[in-house]
Order: structure tokens, then sequence, then C-alpha cells
């Protein structure tokens, strides 16, 4: 039963990754090479791999309070982890679908509360889950410079 529900994590983390790569590949040829690209962007293929782990490590993390006995603590862990996976996938649907930057900027601020919060109960439930988390988190602080980038260097795409 343990190994199943870690399973079921996968599967919902990598169901968003792959809605969101679906979102993000069609907009990738024509809107997104428009833009005006900040220094600081790392190449395109870098993308895909880092997120391919950082899904994996979210699965892990919430696989390990699943597992924890129950608690309102733990159901609110459950809940955070399920919100934070919204606004990761809202922010691929405002900037890529919408092209929406500066919104996007708002959601990416959302989602870096999200996470910041969940690592932190996270922390107080199980200390290796935070872990797991930390390099999404770090990732997500990067992102968030990065979309800011996006904004100020392509004022009127919004």
């Amino acid at each position: 039963m343990k190994w199943a529900s870690l399973l079921g994590w996968l599967l919902l983390c990598y169901a968003v990754a792959v809605l969101g790569g679906w979102w993000t590949s069609a907009e990738l040829r024509d809107w997104y090479l428009s833009l005006k690209r900040p220094r600081i962007a790392p190449p395109n293929w870098v993308l895909g791999p880092v997120w391919s782990v950082l899904y994996a490590f979210m699965a892990i993390a919430v696989w390990q309070i699943g597992l924890l006995p129950p608690t309102p603590l733990r159901s609110k862990a459950l809940l955070l982890f399920l919100v934070q996976l919204v606004l990761n996938l809202l922010w691929t649907w405002i900037f890529f679908r919408e092209h929406d930057i500066g919104n996007a900027l708002a959601d990416v601020f959302l989602l870096w509360i999200a996470i910041g919060a969940e690592t932190v109960i996270f922390w107080r439930m199980q200390q290796s889950a935070a872990w797991f988390m930390a390099p999404y988190w770090a990732w997500v602080s990067f992102a968030a410079v990065l979309n800011f980038e996006y904004w100020r260097l392509n004022p009127d795409s919004d």
C-alpha cells in the first residue's frame, strides 16, 4: 500500500508536468521566441530535466507526509501541497497560454509563498520531506526572478 501511494503521487505530479509541458510546447516556437530573453535565462533544454527531477522530489516529499498518522496538521500539509500544485499549473497557463507575464509574476509569487509555507510545515512533521521540497523552492525562487526579468524586458507582451 505504501508504494502504491508513492505511485499515485508520482502520477499526479507528472500529470501536472505533462499538461504544463503540452501548454508550453505549443508556445515555444512562436510567442516565447519573440520575447527579449534575460541574460540569466538558462538554455531551454535545461528546463525539462530540471522539472522532471523536481516533480519526482515533490512526489517523494508529499508521499512521506502522507505516510504519517492522520492529524489536522497533516491534512493542512496535504491540502497546501495540492494548492501549490494548482498554482504551479496555473502559472504555465497564464505565462505560456495567455501570454500574461505580469499576472504570471503574481502567480509565481503566490506559488513561492505556498511552497515556503508547505516546506516549513513539512519540516515540522518530517524533515526529510522538507529537504525534498527545498530544491523546488529554490528553483521557483529563481523562476520568480526570471519571470520578473521577462516582464521587465517585454512590457508590451501583457
